[in-house]
């Protein structure tokens, strides 16, 4: 191992026979390293940014605020031009069932004329009372076709 390591001084027969060769600083010493703790002002405060939060969520829930009372309002308006054309349509709509009722007890006369006893248009649960028509069983179907 030694013969590897002589580095051409002859006669070398440990490593510990070689030559020390050791870094120095340059003659005059290295330069000072500055340092200190020097902390730019990198932003505004914690206080100042939860301030400015405060803020933005206090007119974020205003608007929200505000954007309800006008939706109430819209629904109000809705509401109530509904009802104003209530009448309207369910006068349409009984109209409608009347010339469709008698178009049925038409149809029921000529079906059932052979039957005895049979009265058409009687109610055929014969407990008294009235129910509405079920204009409809399915949405979008027709009522009266």
């Amino acid at each position: 191992m030694t013969e590897v390591l002589r580095r051409g001084i002859p006669g070398m027969k440990s490593v510990k026979d070689m030559p020390v060769k050791q870094d120095m600083p340059p003659p005059g010493g290295f330069p000072a390293i500055r340092f200190g703790r020097r902390i730019a002002n990198t932003g505004p405060s914690g206080a100042f940014v939860f301030g400015v939060g405060a803020l933005v969520i206090g007119f974020g829930f205003y608007k929200v605020g505000q954007t309800n009372l006008e939706t109430r309002a819209l629904k109000a308006e809705v509401k109530a031009a509904r009802q104003t054309l209530l009448p309207l349509l369910q006068a349409e709509e009984d109209r409608r069932y009347v010339e469709h009722k008698k178009d049925l007890d038409k149809a029921e006369g000529a079906i059932m004329k052979g039957v005895k006893n049979w009265k058409v248009g009687e109610n055929v649960y014969n407990n008294g009372k009235w129910y509405p028509p079920v204009t409809s069983t399915l949405p979008g179907s027709t009522p009266y076709s």
